[in-house]
């Protein structure tokens, strides 16, 4: 018998539609962590790609992913650190990383998805501020 994938197995195979090199693991709170390498950035930062991190909320589609991390040593081109970011762990991990403060504005669990939320970090790294 074959069990059907939930919501964040289906979400996760259609972000690696987009990138491939999407991994997952599972935290000991119930959520999950997504790591997204080699995302391209704009000019206006310090290296052209970055590592990429969100969790995947439990509840989630219903509960929002919130914040998300990139490289420790990312900065903006002038060396200045990124508006609402600072130094924090990596959840599940006591790895350092540089976490945005960004939080998704409106949220529809019906319609919007981890592509979703990826459009969201995308916009947020292409505002270079």
């Amino acid at each position: 018998m074959t069990v059907a994938a939930g919501p964040i197995e289906e979400q996760i195979q259609d972000l690696r539609r987009v990138c491939p090199q999407a991994l997952t693991r599972p935290l000991s709170d119930g959520t999950t962590l997504v790591t997204l390498a080699d995302v391209p950035l704009p000019t206006g930062w310090n290296q052209p790609t970055t590592t990429i991190n969100f969790v995947v909320p439990t509840g989630y589609p219903v509960a929002k992913p919130d914040c998300f991390y990139a490289d420790a040593g990312l900065r903006l081109a002038s060396g200045a650190m990124p508006q609402s970011s600072g130094l924090n762990a990596l959840p599940g991990t006591s790895e350092s990383r540089l976490w945005f403060s960004w939080h998704v504005a409106a949220w529809n669990p019906v319609t919007d998805s981890l592509l979703t939320y990826l459009r969201v970090i995308q916009r947020r790294l292409a505002e270079i501020r």
